[in-house]
């Protein structure tokens, strides 16, 4: 089968093209034919080891000094399953599903193996209503952005500021705050403004023309994505019992200790599959949609993260991936 394989941590030119073994299932797992997968931030971080000193180092022992142990990248897929092991009882061939791989992995290809039931990841029957491609884009971004906002607890009519509310979590985030009943602004790049009112943001704010300090607003939530504000930033725009949701894991544990004067909520999360499963009834129920800025192929990937890597995208990229007929 084709896979974009890593060769070591650098460029997107590290990521290459090239023939691998087709896995074979184990007997309490899945094959699934890959039609979609994305580039995700997160994905170009690992590529390029774009960390700290210190989490730099840890990314190292983790993931592989020299190079990626797993060389396949990717966290996020769609696709249809091919086969299952003697063991699975909760898909069978043919099932259209959609998920995230986890630390695990390995999505940049034609083909994967995931256990049916995971401690890490989330894997599920994929929304009748969405493409493969626009599926594809939820099960991380979706579930992050779930994740923290039912941390936030949202009452009917609370303002909640989402900082980063243009990309792949952000998008989210604005629906599902919107669904939970709040007043939300949005602050994202300068391209994005229309694309965050049509999924409901009741203000947006370009951040490169206006800080959202200077507004003279106060929130009972904010949800920063993008980690670039200050614990300052957030005391001016807080209200005396707001609540910070940091999402961005490399500065979230250094601003939650020095934070004395609001309640913070930090920390990776974990997918469930219970969750991705309620996103996917949001789905059909049309309360949820994804968007998508710019698609690629499979061989395009190494493109995809260059521009991922501008800092400048829309929601989401995805990778539509073809197979040759049988």
């Amino acid at each position: 089968m084709k896979a974009i394989v890593c060769t070591k941590y650098g460029p997107p030119d590290v990521l290459q093209l090239k023939e691998v073994e087709k896995p074979t299932p184990k007997d309490n797992e899945v094959l699934i034919r890959i039609y979609a997968t994305t580039v995700t931030a997160g994905d170009c971080e690992l590529r390029g080891l774009k960390f700290s000193f210190l989490l730099r180092l840890l990314m190292r022992l983790g993931f592989g000094f020299r190079g990626p142990r797993k060389k396949i990248l990717g966290m996020e897929l769609a696709g249809e399953i091919e086969s299952v092991g003697k063991d699975v009882k909760l898909f069978k061939k043919g099932d259209q599903v959609f998920g995230n791989t986890g630390i695990s992995l390995g999505s940049y290809a034609e083909y994967i193996c995931l256990r049916e039931e995971r401690k890490m990841g989330a894997l599920a029957i994929k929304p009748v209503n969405m493409t493969y491609e626009e599926a594809a884009a939820v099960p991380i971004g979706g579930l992050e952005a779930l994740h923290y906002l039912k941390k936030g607890n949202i009452q009917s009519g609370e303002k909640v500021l989402i900082c980063g509310a243009s990309g792949s979590i952000g998008t989210f985030a604005i629906q599902l705050a919107k669904y939970y009943g709040a007043e939300v602004t949005g602050v994202g790049n300068p391209m994005s403004l229309e694309m965050m009112k049509s999924l409901g943001a009741d203000k947006v704010i370009d951040y490169t023309k206006e800080d959202f300090t200077e507004s003279g607003e106060t929130y009972n939530i904010i949800f920063d994505v993008i980690g670039k504000s200050s614990l300052s930033d957030f005391k001016i725009s807080l209200k005396k019992d707001g609540l910070l949701l940091l999402a961005n894991t490399m500065q979230s544990s250094v601003k939650r200790r020095k934070a004395k004067e609001f309640k913070v909520i930090a920390g990776s999360s974990n997918s469930k599959t219970e969750d991705l499963i309620f996103l996917k009834e949001l789905i059909e129920a049309g309360k949820i949609k994804t968007i998508i800025d710019k698609r690629y192929f499979l061989e395009q990937i190494p493109e995809a993260h260059s521009y991922v890597d501008k800092g400048e995208k829309t929601g989401n990229i995805v990778i539509t991936v073809e197979h040759k007929k049988q």
